[in-house]
């Protein structure tokens, strides 16, 4: 699913237009961004959270050359779903 399907969806569900689903989604995914950007976590209880989270610096090689390189430490966003999500996918 793309994006504007996903925005599609959302104005048939919730019976705005197709531009404000899509202002919508986009502060969604906005807010989502700058949270994760301070080092908060977003919750939403039941469907899943969305959190940052440290990856160590490590080795990697480089496949054309076989050389080694260093990969610089960085932040990830991780989501972990939650039991609601999880049991709707299960049945």
């Amino acid at each position: 699913m793309t994006k504007q399907d996903f925005i599609q969806k959302v104005s048939t569900k919730s019976g705005l237009s197709a531009r404000d689903a899509g202002k919508a989604v986009d502060a969604f995914m906005e807010t989502v961004t700058e949270t994760l950007k301070a080092g908060d976590t977003v919750n939403f209880t039941g469907f899943g959270k969305f959190s940052p989270s440290p990856r160590a610096a490590r080795q990697g090689v480089n496949p054309r050359t076989g050389e080694r390189v260093q990969i610089a430490a960085t932040i990830v966003p991780k989501f972990s779903a939650g039991s609601q999500l999880k049991a709707a996918l299960k049945s």
